[in-house]
């Protein structure tokens, strides 16, 4: 059971980066998969969620209305998009996975990729 986060990058504030999180091993359409951040010196964060099954979806307040995340089945992929990126976006992304309803506490989550690292220059 894998997960690879990727598509991070340095882009300029108002720019856009679309992050991307392999699953394998397991199906994605049966775990909920959650995105979370950690900027330097400050503690993790959950930013998005799409839920296993129906497929609903949170966002933090932070990112409501730029960030949109999405679940591809036949690739067994969750993807990130995020769009009008701020400075204080800045952080490294975490992909996770959980057999649990929406939620952002990490301990709900069983399985985490490695992180992809999102710069935005101000």
């Amino acid at each position: 059971v894998q997960l690879q986060a990727s598509g991070g990058g340095f882009v300029q504030a108002g720019g856009s980066l679309r992050l991307s999180c392999q699953l394998s091993g397991f199906v994605v359409h049966f775990y909920t998969i959650g995105w979370f951040r950690q900027a330097p010196g400050k503690e993790r964060e959950g930013v998005s969620c799409i839920e296993r099954g129906i497929g609903q979806t949170y966002y933090t307040d932070s990112v409501k209305g730029r960030f949109t995340i999405s679940r591809d089945s036949a690739k067994n992929t969750v993807y990130l998009q995020m769009n009008s990126l701020k400075a204080e976006d800045t952080a490294v992304y975490y992909c996770a996975a959980g057999v649990t309803e929406t939620t952002m506490k990490e301990e709900r989550y069983d399985f985490w990729g490695q992180g992809t690292l999102v710069t935005v220059s101000s």
